[in-house]
């Protein structure tokens, strides 16, 4: 007996298969451009792992997720869960053909939902002051941080081509800051003045800037969303100055993200969750240590995989399946 988790993330889908004590078996992952052209087969990959028969259930993870706030069988979620596809990155169809193929298999599934402003779950200030906080992978990354940590109250900081930080306070996810909010990603961030004035003379697009208002920005990157970031890695390693200052002002942005979302918590922060494929990173830099040079050793920080997504999912698979009724504070209505 199985359980499968998968997160659709900014530059390709992952999956984590876990048997039924808890044990990560595999983790795999496929790129969004190859997925679109058919150069690799979600349901190929899958299938050469795990026989399909002994998957219980599989939990996924799409898009921004604002069209639910429950918990929900796959097949009872309309358009897939979202209201738009529109003003939310880079749209390569790799996501859309993947799910189409988890659709087809005869396995039973449930989809996570988004953090928005119909989520009953958040907490009522965040919900009146954002539109939408995080994707449904963020949840599944905080189930991961939960289950790692055991804590009740603390910070996940989610960093990788966007930075989305996220409170959890009493085992339940309290709100958090998406990536066109606050603090910088490598290729996602928020949208400053000189940004809306771009946008406003009809130089670019909102979602234009949203895509290239990260840490590639400051180092005069561009290209494709799934190298850029190697791209920046490598010029930093290499004492690229634009590259240098690019990742100390991404790492600035998200202490700073964290300090505020503290600020809020009306119970003492237990710790700081750290992933993504730069909340992580142990070379060239080591992000852990970077990021304490502003907290000064006044938080716990815990480094989990930057695969929390896919594992996080299929955690959710494993205890929806043995019947939890609540994720996170996120009601789980599966009858």
């Amino acid at each position: 007996m199985v359980f499968i988790g998968m997160d659709h993330g900014t530059t390709g889908i992952s999956f984590c298969i876990m048997s039924d004590d808890g044990e990560v078996l595999d983790v795999f992952k496929l790129g969004r451009e190859e997925s679109k052209k058919g150069l690799v087969s979600a349901t190929e990959e899958i299938t050469k792992r795990v026989d399909l028969d002994s998957v219980k259930l599989m939990a996924i993870t799409y898009a921004m997720g604002d069209g639910i706030n429950q918990i929900l069988p796959t097949d009872k979620v309309e358009d897939r869960g979202i209201l738009s596809i529109d003003g939310a990155g880079k749209v390569t169809g790799g996501g859309t053909s993947v799910f189409s193929e988890l659709e087809s298999l005869d396995i039973d599934s449930i989809m996570i939902p988004g953090l928005h402003k119909d989520s009953n779950s958040l907490n009522e200030l965040f919900r009146a002051a954002y539109s939408h906080q995080a994707s449904p992978e963020k949840v599944s990354i905080c189930y991961n941080g939960l289950k790692e940590t055991g804590w009740s109250n603390f910070i996940v900081a989610d960093i990788s081509s966007n930075s989305v930080d996220i409170l959890i306070e009493n085992g339940k996810i309290k709100g958090a800051m998406d990536a066109c909010l606050g603090a910088m990603g490598v290729v996602h961030g928020p949208i400053d003045l000189k940004m809306i004035r771009d946008i406003d003379e009809g130089k670019s697009s909102a979602n234009d800037c949203f895509s290239h208002a990260g840490a590639i920005k400051i180092a005069g990157i561009s290209g494709k969303v799934a190298n850029v970031k190697d791209v920046l890695l490598e010029k930093y390693r290499n004492g690229d100055e634009k590259a240098k200052l690019a990742i100390d002002t991404l790492i600035m942005t998200v202490a700073m993200e964290i300090a505020g979302l503290d600020v809020i918590c009306e119970n003492e922060i237990e710790g700081i969750v750290l992933t993504g494929s730069i909340g992580s990173a142990i070379e060239p830099f080591n992000f852990e240590d970077e990021i304490n040079k502003y907290f000064k050793n006044k938080y716990h920080l815990k480094v989990i995989s930057k695969e929390s997504g896919a594992i996080g999912a299929a955690q959710i698979a494993m205890d929806v399946y043995n019947g939890k009724e609540e994720i996170l504070g996120i009601e789980v209505n599966i009858s």
